[in-house]
């Protein structure tokens, strides 16, 4: 019996960066990599989270050390850490969750290796 795919889904914080960085490609000059950034996350990117949630290196094998994202990394939802994953896809870093018991990838942040980090905050407000 073959496993069940996974459904991915994009958040508002992965569009937003997605915005972003056709704005940083654009200002370079190099708007058509946009379209084929959109094209890989289609064609590959996708298909490959659906079938193996768990491709991407865990976010947390190598553990921040700073007392401030020790602190934002403390303040995420239970077991939201230990799902944090990190999928390198040519020039860009895709951060993702994969929830096991939803059988969903939620798609959190996309970045170009030339831009800073992840900005956990904004990805994962705290639950009230």
């Amino acid at each position: 019996m073959a496993d069940q795919l996974y459904r991915v889904e994009l958040t508002a914080s992965f569009l937003e960066r997605l915005d972003a960085i056709e704005a940083f490609l654009v200002e370079a000059d190099a708007g058509f990599a946009f379209d084929d950034l959109l094209a890989e996350i289609r064609a590959t990117v996708i298909p490959n989270l659906r079938r193996f949630p768990r491709i991407g290196r865990r976010y947390l094998a190598n553990p921040p050390q700073s007392a401030e994202a020790l602190a934002q990394l403390a303040a995420l939802p239970a077991g939201a850490p230990d799902a944090l994953r990190e999928y390198l896809h040519g020039d860009y870093l895709l951060l993702y969750a994969a929830m096991d018991a939803q059988k969903k990838v939620y798609l959190l942040s996309v970045r170009h290796h030339r831009q800073l980090s992840f900005d956990f905050a904004r990805l994962w407000p705290s639950a009230s």
